[in-house]
């Protein structure tokens, strides 16, 4: 492959990479999966050898548990505050269905509503509702620290094989 056309190759996949990190910042966006796609088509273009099959069976374990992380973060923290399998079940489905039907807002608004008006149905209890709601919130953001920090090792991997 012609350097200039490698070159524009790489430029191509951090571009990728960067958008999976950057979106990040919504909860539900698949940026692990952007990051990992990024390099599987990189690995496609320019056949893969020994090591970078390798490469690609460790970034997509770190995709899997950065996708993984998302719900055992949020619905584990709703839990711990108190929030029944049921209300974090619906609280994580009205996340997706919100984030597909009115992206990028839509999920962000969706999860924590949906989770406080059960709880607050079960409960009969705003505070504690809330207080509920907090936790899954508190949940997001340890979430997405996480999945950044993996995607940003999946980019600094990727990085690290490109050097070749």
């Amino acid at each position: 492959m012609p350097n200039w056309l490698n070159l524009s190759l790489n430029i191509l996949i951090y571009l990728i990479m960067a958008v999976g990190l950057l979106g990040m910042v919504i909860p539900i966006y698949p940026g692990v999966i952007i990051i990992w796609a990024a390099v599987l088509i990189h690995g496609l273009v320019t056949s893969f050898a020994t090591l970078e099959i390798w490469v690609l069976v460790i970034i997509s374990l770190l995709a899997l548990a950065g996708t993984l992380i998302d719900n055992f973060l949020m619905g584990g923290k709703a839990r711990q505050a108190g929030a029944s399998w049921v209300s974090i079940g619906g609280a994580l489905l009205a996340g997706l269905i919100g984030t597909f039907a009115f992206p990028p807002l839509g999920g962000l608004l969706a999860a924590p509503t949906l989770l406080f008006l059960l709880e607050y149905s079960r409960l009969r209890d705003s505070t504690e509702a809330w207080g509920i709601t907090k936790g899954l919130l508190t949940g997001w953001g340890l979430s997405f620290v996480a999945r950044f920090l993996i995607g940003l090792a999946m980019v600094v991997i990727w990085a690290v094989w490109g050097v070749r």
